[in-house]
């Protein structure tokens, strides 16, 4: 590794020039240099290092200027040399030949010092990050690379400090940068749900007391070894902080062991983190369990997959449980409801996925909507009029998606308040109709005998028009003078970037309103579309003309009827928790397309219809109904 400079420090001391070495208990209490490049002072608490305008760190072959300089220097001592890429000052202090070292605080170089002393075994060497840390300060707060460098290089420390404590029960350190208690586990103490409780060690300043509960089956396969575990207290949470994350609202609380890599646990760790009886929490911010990612490759580096947030006690005791499936640095953060954890660039892939999308899907609803106008009138029977409700439903959902940020720019926020209530009760209406969709296919295909129902897409239409109607006029009137909808926002926290656009102001109406009905009409059609798929493939078994043709023909069938009752909707419930990304673009691709597929499932069924000249399929006409009707547009 190449340093930008080495040089030789210390020219005065305290005494005049040429005073003979005194013993090194003989001590300076300040000392200052300085040359045209950098300056250096110190005390017996401080040590300030300055190159140009950039902090710089300085490091002494012997005596660590840290803990001060010792005894005085004779000027005829100092001995200078330099090469084409090194500039190298020599001199003595006392018996010792002692050489400084400079560097500059830059990403390159101090980078390539904390790797260089993470390859050591040398515990002093392993400490160098430490003191890296104090002087170069403002690079690490303001470069997240060199944070996560450092992260990885102080778990190489603390391993190191976990293997000395090898033959004690119990070892605390009291260090400045943390505090650390190292932990034997004692498989036989136990509390009821099978766990290890050990207390985290204590910060100055901090009263209150953090419990940590260790599952002890990670370490039965470690026969005839004490088994370690080093709990980690930081006293601030300024390392684990990038420039645009949530706040911290708890400490940060490191759980590592050495040589097993603690993650997948099938019992979790469980940590109480108390927050403080003064603790508020605002109605549109969230606390999260998390952990610290130090390998993430994105600038998020705090996420809470594979963590679990428990906030029955927060009320009473202030007191937040999380649970996770691994050993890592671990907090309570504060997490804005509005904020995506995503990546920017993702962010804008998967937007312009979604517009690209809205923008196919509402112009083949549109001509879905066209071609039915202009069907003769004998082909329009039920499942045709449920299919064309459903574009109609489509159509304005994503019209009204398209206009959503540009009603945003408006200065008359009725226009946004406008779109905002088209695209809600758009959509509660696409949940209504798919859940039609779902009824009638099973009174086709399930319920195929003496059905008769007077009156039926009259009431089909009260239901799919009118409840998300009176579900939107509700929230409309229960708050007129402060509505649920307008301009909101939404921000990617990696980058704290802002998009506006129209859609609910009030959380309690997306949480109270929007996931129920979602929920409850997911849950409706999955169990119609597994009975219905069984129902298949029970009719090609039983009807054998019909076992001869390829199974691809059902496969096809049941995919278009997963489109057609909006199952792809579901692959919401899979990104809970984390960000998948693989399924957030299966989920934006399939449902803003999905007025394309319903066309596609449309004209496939008129085609059907007008090649093989069958009776219609109603439900006034149970008898003549077969599963050709919903597989046409697949097999043509």
């Amino acid at each position: 590794m190449k340093l930008l400079c080495f040089t030789v420090l210390l020219i005065f001391g305290a005494m005049a020039d040429g005073v003979p070495c005194h013993n090194s208990t003989n001590r300076t209490k300040n000392f200052h240099y300085s040359n045209k490049e950098f300056t250096i002072s110190e005390t017996l608490t401080t040590l300030l290092c300055t190159w140009g305008d950039t902090q710089c760190y300085v490091e002494c072959t012997f005596v660590n200027l840290t803990t001060n300089v010792m005894g005085e220097v004779n000027r005829t001592n100092v001995v200078e040399y330099c090469d084409d890429q090194i500039k190298t000052r020599s001199f003595k202090i006392c018996e010792y030949e002692n050489q400084c070292n400079v560097t500059k605080c830059e990403r390159k170089e101090i980078s390539d010092l904390i790797i260089q002393s993470s390859k050591s075994t040398d515990l002093n060497d392993l400490k160098r990050p430490t003191r890296i840390k104090k002087s170069c300060s403002e690079l690490i707060a303001s470069d997240d690379y060199i944070k996560k460098l450092y992260i990885r290089a102080e778990k190489i420390y603390i391993d190191a400090l976990i293997s000395l404590a090898f033959n004690e029960t119990t070892k605390n350190y009291d260090l400045e940068e943390f505090n650390m208690a190292v932990i034997q586990i004692d498989m036989m103490n136990t509390t009821d749900h099978g766990l290890v409780q050990i207390s985290a060690p204590k910060v100055p300043g901090d009263n209150l007391t953090l419990d940590v509960f260790i599952p002890p089956e990670p370490f039965v396969s470690v026969s005839g070894k004490p088994c370690k575990v080093g709990i980690v207290t930081y006293p601030s949470a300024e390392l684990f902080l990038s420039n645009s994350y949530p706040v911290l609202k708890s400490k940060v609380i490191r759980v590592e062991t050495v040589g097993q890599k603690m993650e997948h646990l099938s019992k979790q760790l469980v940590i109480n983190f108390p927050l403080g009886s003064g603790e508020i929490i605002n109605e549109t911010h969230i606390l999260s369990c998390q952990f610290y990612d130090v390998d993430a490759v994105s600038e998020k580096t705090w996420d809470d997959m594979g963590s679990f947030t428990n906030l029955e006690n927060f009320n009473s005791s202030k007191t937040v449980t999380c649970s996770y499936n691994h050993m890592t640095p671990f907090a309570v953060l504060l997490v804005d409801m509005n904020a995506l954890q995503i990546d920017p660039q993702q962010w804008k892939i998967l937007s312009y996925v979604s517009y690209i999308g809205c923008s196919l899907s509402s112009f083949f609803s549109s001509v879905t909507i066209f071609l039915y106008v202009f069907m003769k009138s004998p082909h329009r029977n039920n499942s045709i009029r449920i299919h064309v409700s459903l574009s109609v439903a489509l159509f304005l959902l994503n019209t009204s998606f398209l206009l959503t940020e540009w009603g945003a720019t408006w200065s008359q926020e009725i226009v946004c308040v406008v779109i905002a209530v088209i695209i809600q009760y758009s959509l509660l209406s696409c949940f209504s109709w798919m859940a039609i969709e779902a009824i009638h296919l099973y009174l086709l295909l399930i319920k195929v005998f003496k059905i008769y129902i007077k009156h039926y897409m009259v009431k089909l239409s009260l239901f799919g028009w009118g409840v998300p109607a009176v579900l939107v006029g509700g929230s409309l009137c229960v708050y007129g003078s402060q509505p649920f909808y307008g301009t909101t926002e939404i921000k990617v926290s990696s980058t704290n970037e802002t998009t506006h656009f129209c859609w609910i102001t009030n959380p309690y109406l997306l949480y109270g309103m929007n996931i129920p009905f979602f929920s409850l009409t997911i849950m409706f059609n999955t169990s119609i579309l597994m009975r219905v798929t069984h129902q298949i493939f029970n009719m090609r078994c039983l009807n054998v003309r019909d076992s001869k043709l390829p199974s691809r023909k059902d496969i096809c069938t049941v995919l278009g009827l997963t489109v057609l009752l909006g199952m792809t909707w579901g692959l919401a419930l899979f990104t809970s928790g984390y960000t998948n990304y693989p399924i957030l673009y299966l989920f934006c691709i399939c449902n803003s397309l999905q007025g394309l597929f319903l066309f596609l499932w449309f004209y496939g069924t008129m085609k059907k219809d007008r090649d093989s000249k069958t009776q219609n399929s109603t439900l006034s006409e149970p008898t003549s109904t077969t599963v050709n009707t919903y597989e046409s547009s697949f097999t043509h």
